[in-house]
Formats: C-alpha cells, sequence, structure tokens
C-alpha cells in the first residue's frame, strides 16, 4: 500500500502572500493551478486587523462575499449594498480575487501585508440527509476537507452529515446569522466528544456535554447537543470537517518538555507546511506557523487566530522532513502542558512512488 494518496499537497491546500493595493487584485497561488480554494482564511501581518474567513458555500461574490472573524465572536459581515466589491469578489482556479479595500482593511489595504491559507473542499455543495438535520455540504473526500452549512434545531442528539467518508478529526463550528454573538467550537479528536475548545479566546480545554453531546463523530455525521453555541434552533451554522490523511494533514497532541535544549518533536510523516496550536491545559494563546513566511528554520513569525495582533517574532520551532521539534520553550508551544495541533503539508514524508522528501 503507498504511504500517501496526495503526492502534490498544492493541489488542496497553499499559503500565499501578498501585499495590498486598495484596488482590485488577482492573487495567484504559486504552485498547483488547479487548486480553486473554497475556504479562504486572510490576516493582515502588519496591523492589529483582525483574522478574515470566507467560503464558496456561504458565497463569494462581487455583489456579496460574507466574511466571518475567527478572533471574534460575532455573526458574519455580509460585504454587500454599500460594501460591495471590498473583501473578495471571487474565488478562482489559481487563486482568488480581491475588491478594492475603502471599508475593510483587513482584505486590501494599501502597501500592508498579508497572508492567506487556501483549501480545496468540493466546489459547488450539494444536499447532505445523512443526519437528523439535512445539511449543504462541498466536501472532498480525497484531501478530508469538508464546508458543512446547516440550520440548528437546539435539539440534544442531533446529527449533521458532512460528506467525508471518514471520521473527522478536527471541525471547526460557528453560529454564523443570529441576533447573538457566539464563540467558535473546536473539536478535536485528541480531547474527544466530551471536551471542547474555543478558537477566539485563551481558554483551557472544558467539558461541556451540550457541546457534541458526548458522541464521537462517526464516517458519515458528527453530533451536537442543545447550546446555542454549537446548535442554536433557527440560526444558520457552518462547520469545517477535517479527516486525518497520511503523508499531507494530521491532528494530533503533544506534551511539552519545557526545555529549549531539548524541545518536543512531533511527528506528522510529512513536512509541514502549515501548524496551528493550543495548550490545553493553560489560558494561552493560539499560535499558527507557516513556511510562506518564515523560508528558512527555525520558524520565528507567529500569529494568533484568537486575537487581532499583528505578526510577532517568537523563535520556536524547526520544520523538518517527518514532524516539527521545538528549539525553545515556551508557554503558548513547549511548556510542561498538552497541547494540540493541526497540520497541513508542504510535502508527504514519502511519496506514493517511494520518494522521500529533504528537510528544510
Amino acid at each position: 500500500m503507498a504511504y500517501t494518496s496526495i503526492d502534490d499537497p498544492t493541489a488542496y491546500f497553499q499559503t500565499k502572500t501578498y501585499t495590498g493595493s486598495a484596488n482590485a487584485q488577482s492573487i495567484t497561488f504559486d504552485g498547483n493551478s488547479n487548486l480553486q480554494p473554497d475556504w479562504i482564511w486572510i490576516k493582515e501581518r502588519g496591523a492589529t486587523g483582525g483574522h478574515v474567513v470566507t467560503d464558496t458555500v456561504r458565497g463569494i461574490s462581487a455583489s456579496s462575499a460574507p466574511f466571518l472573524q475567527p478572533s471574534a465572536n460575532g455573526v458574519q459581515i455580509d460585504g454587500n449594498g454599500t460594501e460591495a466589491n471590498r473583501t473578495l469578489t471571487s474565488s478562482n482556479t489559481n487563486g482568488f480575487t480581491l475588491g478594492q479595500d475603502a471599508y475593510y482593511t483587513n482584505f486590501n489595504n494599501n502597501s500592508d501585508t498579508y497572508v492567506s491559507w487556501n483549501w480545496k473542499a468540493g466546489g459547488s455543495a450539494s444536499s447532505n440527509s445523512n443526519g437528523s438535520i439535512t445539511s449543504s455540504v462541498s466536501a472532498n473526500t480525497t484531501a478530508g476537507f469538508s464546508i458543512v452549512s446547516f440550520t440548528g434545531n437546539g435539539s440534544a442528539g442531533a446529527t449533521v452529515g458532512h460528506g467525508l467518508s471518514a471520521i473527522p478529526k478536527f471541525i471547526l463550528v460557528k453560529v454564523h446569522t443570529s441576533s447573538t454573538a457566539y464563540d467558535w467550537r473546536v473539536f478535536h479528536a485528541s480531547l474527544g466528544a466530551t471536551k471542547n475548545l474555543i478558537l477566539n479566546d485563551t481558554s483551557t480545554v472544558a467539558t461541556a456535554t451540550n457541546k457534541w453531546n458526548d458522541t464521537e463523530p462517526t464516517s458519515s455525521v458528527f453530533s451536537l447537543g442543545n447550546t446555542a453555541g454549537t446548535n442554536e434552533s433557527g440560526s444558520g451554522i457552518i462547520a469545517y470537517c477535517f479527516a486525518e490523511k497520511k503523508g499531507y494533514s494530521k491532528f494530533g497532541s503533544y506534551e511539552g518538555t519545557n526545555s529549549a535544549a531539548n524541545g518536543a518533536f512531533v511527528f506528522t510523516g510529512m513536512k509541514p507546511k502549515f501548524i496551528m496550536l493550543k495548550n490545553v491545559d493553560a489560558a494561552k494563546d493560539w499560535n499558527i506557523y507557516d513556511s510562506a513566511r518564515d523560508i528558512d528554520n527555525p520558524l520565528e513569525k507567529k500569529l494568533e487566530p484568537n486575537t487581532t495582533d499583528a505578526e510577532s517574532t517568537d523563535l520556536a520551532l524547526d520544520f523538518l522532513a517527518n514532524g516539527f521539534k521545538f528549539r525553545q520553550n515556551g508557554s503558548n508551544f513547549n511548556d510542561a502542558n498538552t497541547y494540540i495541533y493541526m497540520a497541513f503539508a508542504e510535502n508527504p514524508f514519502v511519496t506514493s512512488t517511494g520518494i522521500p522528501t529533504t528537510a528544510r
């Protein structure tokens, strides 16, 4: 059996840096030209603008490109009417197009630098009736990623089809149309369905039956409790679901060493392109590192999805051919605590034809 089924990760995930112009401009990816992104996450690097995400299921067009902010608990901003053409105006076969940025400096402010993280789902969404709640799903079973849109029913034990044909290891859920602002809720397989985290703050892992109904996701559905934060009756809810694919994605945990001389090594089975991690035992920030902003080891440039802070420097870790290793101790990434992470590949450790990758 081949080590991986994804020899070219750029067909499914890419990180792209760019400079804003305050005028409409197209951003073109550097890798596989067949990646038309369905989930686009952008952060202004040098300023305190919030993280922003948009997706093709909720819609990306010149007339309306609704976006959410991972660094805040607010509902979606529609970006329509007089604000049309101010955010993203299209998802393209090899990137995306930005509108003029007169209203939202988060996307395209003149001379500001940005980073975008881009995932390919399944393009147009289709109806999924596997769960007790019918969902609209854009799924990429090869890459293990789906975008799931549904309306909450407020019932404990509700189930929602995710379309992955594999068990999700990471699920991010946000109520986006409501009169109330709700936190981003995180399911991570390393913690299990009795636990949850919040993306938009520093909270430690919490135990709560009413988030995932204490029920592990299956290869067809994930479960919800009766809390409004994940299942508010009558409200629009979006979920980003990830299944693990060997050599391409990894969702795991590790124990920090609290040692700069012997930092934790985390095996992922790939050379990472992107990692997001969180200390689950202490009230610390989430951290994102990627090899587009840091082209050499060690990686020093981090962004915090739970804050609007500008990019900061914190000599932390190396990306290796088969994982990542910390070169410093620090409570955000290598204290004597438990951490969870999500990682996506630059290259698999070994391709489907047996060719090993090289270190940076």
